[in-house]
């Protein structure tokens, strides 16, 4: 791993959405879990687009062929929750290959191998419904929407317990600065009060409600 993705995975979400909204860079995806709040993922995205299917049916998997090992699968399927677009198989072999993770704005299905293998899948939802011959891929490595973020192919993805940030690739280096300040500061605060000070104390002496605020 990328010594800047070893950096940027010691930060939570949280971090790294207030550095984005001092920043004025857009990126939490809204609405998207963890189907297992244990879950982690870092890495650069491989973008996937779905559409309905036209009259002769598609489908919604073979792209995994393409992907490479530290990537992080996005699949726009636009929120639908009554067709999911991942499964067992598909989870089987991204594990296999080393694939980062997988983020959908839509649904998955057959959780419990994610959770076994400690493969991180994150979505909104879940269900057993199938997607084949509801949805289809339309496009591959294209600018794709997941949870209002903007993902574009290589952007990077960093998920835990609290969701998914999408950082993109040209401010990455600009939002793990403002990220590790804003961390470095909370944990300045937290030991002032270990020490005896009272929280609003240290909270005022360190700055810290102004944190997030958008500087120009």
């Amino acid at each position: 791993m990328e010594k800047k993705y070893a950096d940027i995975i010691k930060l939570g979400t949280s971090a790294l959405s207030d550095a984005m909204d001092r920043l004025g860079i857009p990126g939490q995806a809204l609405g998207i879990k963890p189907v297992d709040r244990s879950f982690l993922v870092c890495g650069p995205a491989f973008t996937v687009h779905n559409m309905p299917c036209d009259i002769h049916g598609g489908s919604v998997g073979d792209y995994i062929d393409d992907v490479a090992e530290g990537q992080v699968i996005c699949i726009d399927n636009a929120g639908r929750l009554d067709a999911t677009v991942w499964g067992d198989i598909l989870t089987w072999v991204a594990h296999q290959r080393g694939v980062a993770g997988t983020v959908i704005d839509g649904a998955c299905r057959d959780t419990h191998l994610a959770r076994e293998l400690g493969y991180p899948v994150y979505s909104r939802s879940y269900s057993m419904r199938t997607g084949k011959d509801r949805v289809q891929v339309e496009a591959m490595n294209a600018i794709v929407n997941i949870g209002d973020a903007r993902v574009a192919p290589g952007d990077l993805l960093r998920g835990d317990a609290d969701g998914v940030v999408v950082l993109p690739h040209a401010h990455e280096d600009a939002i793990l600065a403002a990220a590790e300040e804003i961390d470095a500061i909370e944990q300045q605060i937290r030991a002032a009060v270990a020490e005896g000070k009272t929280l609003a104390e240290a909270r005022r002496h360190l700055g810290y409600h102004h944190l997030q605020a958008r500087k120009s």
